[in-house]
């Protein structure tokens, strides 16, 4: 008899694993460490595995990850937003660590999910520019708090935080660079990117750690990765204005401030978004359009495995 293929969701705690299975309804919970993970893989191993789901958790996730991916199994990384986003169209309202990973196991049977691809020569770089958003995010908040206090022993405290912030800051770019230049291969591709005009090294270890896709997908997949592919929203008579949505917030974060300093300094980006706001386009919609135009040549400069060449634009 033909078995069914079984979808598996697991809800990611500090200290545990909750793991649902779609079609046999067990659930069952392990500890999140090397024991635990030995255990679910001894379980699964065997079985008619369709795919198995743990949602984004702010790292926790990582170690049962990597433990299922190198025991070969059909593991995927669920995006929260996108669960939450099912679980409402669902109507489901009620969360407990069970729920959620049936939620995750009905996900899957209903969503395709991109297949997680770990490459172990990336896990340094992804720990240390992960590291590096958190501080420069941190930093901007202790800014802010900066130019809204007023006692002068609160504006000491902020100053010196801002300053230790910013010189760690400095101390993980070293560390990046190196951990870059240590792999022959991370090494090319930061030199390929680094090579378009206005692609410095903070893009260019963005792109590398949190996007490594760049290179593999069509050119509208990866705009639509980062979340720069415009979607319509058209109904009946009414044409209504194209916007994005979605995407990875990380990279598109940083890509942003690099397409605002190509969209002056880099000539080819510069003339394409002159040409979109004497078009009438507006200044957010031009740098938008310049953030997509440069994703996109970075990737075909990837796939392609050449430098940035204006004559190839």
């Amino acid at each position: 008899m033909t078995q069914i293929a079984l979808h598996v969701g697991i809800d990611v705690a500090k200290d545990r694993l909750d793991i649902a299975i779609l079609e046999t309804g067990e659930l069952f919970t392990l500890d999140n460490d090397e024991a635990g993970h030995a255990a679910l893989i001894e379980r699964l191993s065997g079985s008619p595995i369709d795919t198995i789901g743990l949602e984004a958790s702010g790292g926790y996730e990582r170690a049962a990850l990597k433990a299922l991916w190198r025991a070969g199994l059909p593991v995927r990384r669920i995006n929260p937003h996108r669960l939450r986003q099912f679980a409402r169209a669902a109507g489901i309202n009620a969360k407990n660590d069970r729920i959620d990973a049936h939620l995750i196991a009905r996900f899957l049977a209903t969503l395709p999910a991109h297949p997680t691809d770990l490459d172990p020569r990336l896990e340094l770089v992804t720990e240390l520019v992960t590291a590096r958003r958190q501080l420069h995010a941190e930093l901007g908040r202790v800014n802010n708090q900066l130019e809204h206090v007023r006692d002068t022993a609160l504006q000491r405290l902020a100053k010196r935080r801002a300053t230790r912030l910013h010189a760690d800051i400095l101390l993980l770019d070293k560390r990046i660079a190196q951990a870059i230049a240590g792999d022959r291969s991370l090494a090319h591709r930061d030199r390929l990117l680094r090579s378009t005009p206005s692609v410095g090294p903070v893009l260019s270890a963005t792109l590398i750690a949190l996007l490594p896709e760049l290179g593999r997908l069509s050119n509208r997949q990866i705009a639509a990765l980062v979340g720069l592919a415009p979607y319509d929203h058209d109904s009946g008579k009414l044409k209504g204005k194209r916007s994005i949505w979605g995407g990875r917030e990380s990279v598109r974060n940083v890509l942003y401030m690099a397409a605002l300093s190509a969209g002056v300094h880099n000539p080819v980006f510069a003339t394409f978004r002159r040409r979109l706001r004497e078009n009438g386009k507006l200044a957010k919609v031009a740098i938008v359009a310049v953030m997509r135009k440069l994703i996109t040549t970075l990737n075909a400069m990837v796939r392609d495995n050449k430098p940035w060449s204006p004559a190839s634009i």
